[in-house]
């Protein structure tokens, strides 16, 4: 625990980490917020699956490039328009939908409250890695990013569906806005760590995914995510199936619960092996563990199905960060990360889509088929670029690809 205390204990940390941390929780409940509002304002699960598709592809797709603004203006000046904008979109998102608006509409601001989305979170780990640097201290820091997601991504749904519940979307993601422009502005005002404005030029048509590495890494995290997404189906299918369909709760907090303690566990080991190697490993023991949720034919197995695989993915996440960090220059450090952000949104707007039709075309126990084929692809693939990914040659390729305007 002293590399933790260590990293939390850094100069200033905690001054951006509190309101970063308020931030972030709206941020894990967007998508299904939007899923519980469309469907309360319009009586339809197919509209409001169609409206948090197009909020979860239209953050993945803009947050990247926001992250490069941020990059190369600092990230003051790109927040504070970015959290005014969200602001307008999902208020008018609201409006639209207290007053049982058309179809079309919802899904359009829908989608533009996903692109106005801050990426606070891509932020928060660009300034680890400024005040830390390449040191053993950022796979801790790292590790600790990882624990807050699981984090916020456990509090924010049991939040969301509370308030809604209690109340209605409306209120829920009214209390989610006001938390996100709240947090955001103080994380905007709050300069620790923040690292300089650096303009660039990424001398490539497709900017940073086309640098050594990038690539690879982003279609990884893709397959991370329909992890989390296909589980939600499949935990949560198969626990009614069963005839306990109040299990799956705590099925599926289990699953977060171990990933909380992989990354813990994960950020206090001193590894000698490297980052890309430790990727292909965790990613292909994913597949190994998510596989044995395809033989769990009662609640008990699933619970211990759960937990092998949510004590596994937390690792291979921070390794991902940790190694991205090491194939890109300090100039679009916000725009990868963001990019890995965003890649794992897809990936679990995937997985749950195609976990659904599964189950609606064939039962329940499909939807744990997803995990392991995509997660088996992944490591296949960081198998196969395995090279690519190391960074003693990836780092000074990468830097002659950017140029300073």
């Amino acid at each position: 625990m002293k590399s933790y205390l260590a990293v939390l204990g850094s100069p200033g940390a905690w001054r951006f980490l509190a309101p970063a941390f308020l931030a972030r929780l709206p941020y894990a409940m967007l998508q299904l917020g939007v899923l519980l509002l469309v469907q309360w304002s319009t009586g339809s699960y197919g509209v409001a699956g169609i409206a948090a598709a197009a909020a979860a592809v239209a953050q993945a797709l803009v947050g990247p490039q926001t992250g490069r603004l941020a990059d190369r203006y600092g990230q003051p000046k790109v927040l504070v328009p970015q959290v005014v904008l969200h602001a307008a979109a999902l208020g008018v998102l609201l409006a639209l939908a207290s007053a049982h608006a058309p179809a079309v509409p919802l899904v359009v601001f829908s989608a533009l409250a996903g692109a106005s989305m801050p990426q606070v979170g891509s932020m928060v780990r660009a300034r680890w890695a400024h005040l830390l640097g390449r040191s053993e201290r950022l796979g801790t820091a790292f590790a600790v990013e990882s624990i807050t997601d699981e984090l916020t991504f456990t509090l924010a749904p049991v939040l969301l569906v509370a308030v809604s519940t209690g109340f209605s979307p409306v209120w829920a993601l009214l209390a989610a806005l006001v938390m996100i422009v709240l947090g955001t502005l103080v994380f905007a005002v709050v300069r620790r760590g923040a690292p300089e404005p650096m303009p660039v030029r990424v001398r490539s048509q497709g900017g940073v995914l086309r640098l050594r590495g990038v690539a690879v890494l982003a279609v990884a995290f893709v397959a991370l995510g329909t992890v989390f997404g296909s589980l939600q189906v499949g935990i949560t299918s198969y626990s009614a199936a069963l005839g306990q369909a109040a299990a799956a709760g705590p099925i599926y907090a289990t699953f977060s619960g171990a990933s909380f303690a992989g990354g813990i566990l994960y950020g206090v080991v001193r590894w000698r092996i490297g980052a890309p190697v430790r990727l292909a490993a965790t990613v292909g023991l994913l597949c190994a563990t998510t596989a044995a949720l395809t033989l769990a034919g009662s609640i008990p197995l699933l619970y211990g199905g759960a937990a092998m695989a949510g004590f596994v993915i937390a690792p291979a996440v921070i390794t991902g960060y940790t190694l991205v960090e090491t194939l890109i220059p300090a100039e679009v450090r916000t725009e990868a990360f963001t990019w890995l952000n965003g890649s794992i949104g897809l990936g679990i707007a995937t997985g749950a889509a195609v976990a659904g039709q599964l189950v609606d075309r064939s039962g329940p126990s499909l939807a744990f088929l997803v995990p392991p084929v995509t997660t088996g692809l992944a490591a296949l693939l960081v198998l196969l670029f395995l090279r690519r990914l190391r960074q003693e040659t990836g780092v000074a390729e990468v830097r002659q690809t950017v140029a300073v305007s």
